[in-house]
């Protein structure tokens, strides 16, 4: 049986503390590009074949808002509202990833994390 979507698109949603220096998805509009990314969707005809989730943590909210597609394993980050009608046309449309919102992997490691 073939999975029930060709791809998913997960947007980080995680809310950290405002003290924590790699500061969280949420603050930084992932919600608001979420819902742009399922308007997007709809307007290509792509609902029903590709899904918009809302994700937990995906650990890298120093380059937030965090954006992964699978199953192609792409990153972006920095996303924003305005992005998401470039990410749906290029990528889930044309397949062709959008180069300048791919997210630096290696810089991940770099980040402290908050003292507990």
């Amino acid at each position: 049986m073939p999975p029930p979507y060709e791809r998913q698109v997960f947007v980080c949603t995680n809310e950290r503390p405002a003290t924590d220096p790699r500061g969280c998805c949420k603050d930084k509009g992932s919600e608001q590009v979420l819902s742009a990314l399922k308007k997007a969707l709809k307007d290509q005809g792509l609902a029903g074949k590709v899904r918009a989730n809302a994700s937990g943590c995906l650990d890298a909210c120093s380059q937030g808002v965090s954006v992964v597609v699978y199953p192609e394993g792409v990153w972006y980050g920095k996303v924003s509202q305005a992005d998401a009608e470039e990410i749906v046309a290029s990528h889930l449309v044309g397949g062709r990833p959008v180069e300048r919102l791919r997210m630096d992997l290696g810089a991940l490691k770099k980040v402290p994390k908050a003292e507990k």
